[in-house]
């Protein structure tokens, strides 16, 4: 099962998901990707995901172009820009869904407040995506 996560930057949301879906199933061939994407990943996504024991930190944004030419079970956005612009994966992805999240980056005010929106948006990306794998995945593999 091939699955593709994208975002603008690919440094947060998306690899946060792709963190999430290799640890529900390490047999997943998941990639993710950006439409722009940031030099490098965020580093309050690699903190917030390590407390749960998922090493994101060897993660590196990725240009959405790398994966055109491939065939895809699943092309997945994450956020509103990406889902905008995402360019067209004609007769290559079987399925294309949009799981719209928040982006935790923009958050402003004090250090606590925003590492809990870091926190925040973390558990909604675990929450839904281990929902998409119960009810997408799980039994077809």
């Amino acid at each position: 099962m091939k699955i593709l996560i994208l975002c603008t930057g690919n440094s947060c949301r998306s690899q946060m998901a792709h963190g999430f879906l290799q640890s529900f199933d390490e047999n997943l061939h998941v990639r993710s990707g950006g439409t722009e994407p940031a030099a490098r990943i965020n580093p309050k996504a690699v903190d917030v995901m390590a407390e749960l024991g998922i090493d994101i930190s060897h993660h590196t944004p990725h240009r959405v172009d790398e994966y055109l030419g491939e065939e895809w079970d699943y092309v997945i956005t994450v956020c509103d820009h990406a889902n905008e612009t995402c360019p067209a994966f004609f007769g290559n992805v079987k399925n294309r869904l949009h799981l719209g999240f928040e982006d935790p980056s923009h958050a402003t005010g004090t250090p606590d407040f925003v590492y809990g929106e870091y926190v925040r948006i973390r558990d909604q990306i675990r929450e839904t995506f281990l929902q998409f794998y119960d009810e997408n995945i799980k039994d077809r593999l």
